[in-house]
């Protein structure tokens, strides 16, 4: 299969196509392409040769939903992003699939499987109103079951500031300043919570966007986080997750 990627952050990119060969070693990567400028030109000239697009939704010069509105796009899409907002949009156009950051295996394993069993279909607009109807029937934890001696408490997630790990095991920081262990890891709390609420700002910590009460410009290019719940580990957000980190602060992407 031929594959071209539309993505502005190389280290997103090069995880993707990492995936890709991993999924298949028949997987022929023909392009990377970083922004609407260079998509494009690229697409309208070669798409002929393309067999599948992956694109990011937030672009460095905008949107890639633009692309389909300068080009006529004629081979199947699965977009990637940070949030779920752009769902609706992203199955007007020919997509297949809506994968959200950080993108698992797993989940693009599903849906290469289902380009499998849709490819017979894309001489015709796909129907998209069923894949539509499951992502808006997807939901994710509103709370977790923590213990405190031979006590259990139920936390709501609106109630917690962070996630952090800590050697094998994983923590939560309540509002109320306490501290639960949790039985999940970091990788699995990132498929339970919301995105819109909280983002992974390095490899130990999960931040809650309510919790977050300044956010200042630190060393080599990265940021630093002030919690409203106070600990005694630095919250820096990765110098990779930057970018991403202030769309979705921003709100965007």
């Amino acid at each position: 299969m031929k594959v071209v990627i539309v993505e502005d952050e190389p280290l997103a990119a090069e995880k993707l196509e990492r995936y890709l060969l991993k999924y298949s070693k028949a997987m022929e990567i023909l392009a990377i392409l970083p922004s609407l400028e260079k998509s494009i030109p690229w697409i309208n000239e070669n798409q002929h040769s393309v067999d599948l697009f992956f694109m990011d939704v937030q672009l460095s010069d905008g949107l890639s939903f633009e692309i389909f509105s300068k080009i006529s796009v004629k081979k199947p899409v699965i977009f990637t992003t940070a949030f779920d907002e752009f769902a609706i949009d992203a199955f007007q156009v020919n997509s297949i699939d809506y994968l959200l950051k950080p993108v698992k295996f797993t989940d693009l394993t599903r849906a290469l499987q289902k380009l499998d069993t849709l490819k017979a279909q894309f001489s015709n607009p796909i129907k998209i109103e069923p894949i539509v109807n499951q992502m808006s029937q997807k939901t994710y934890k509103d709370r977790f079951l923590v213990q405190m001696g031979n006590h259990l408490n139920s936390i709501l997630v609106n109630a917690i500031h962070v996630f952090y790990a800590e050697g094998r095991d994983a923590y939560l920081i309540a509002e109320n300043g306490k501290r639960y262990m949790v039985e999940y890891t970091l990788e699995t709390l990132e498929e339970l919570l919301n995105p819109k609420h909280f983002f992974r700002v390095n490899r130990s910590f999960l931040v809650h966007i309510n919790a977050i009460s300044d956010v200042m410009v630190y060393s080599n290019r990265r940021l630093k986080l002030s919690l409203k719940s106070k600990l005694e580990k630095e919250v820096v957000v990765s110098r990779e997750k930057v970018g991403e980190f202030k769309r979705w602060f921003e709100g965007l992407d």
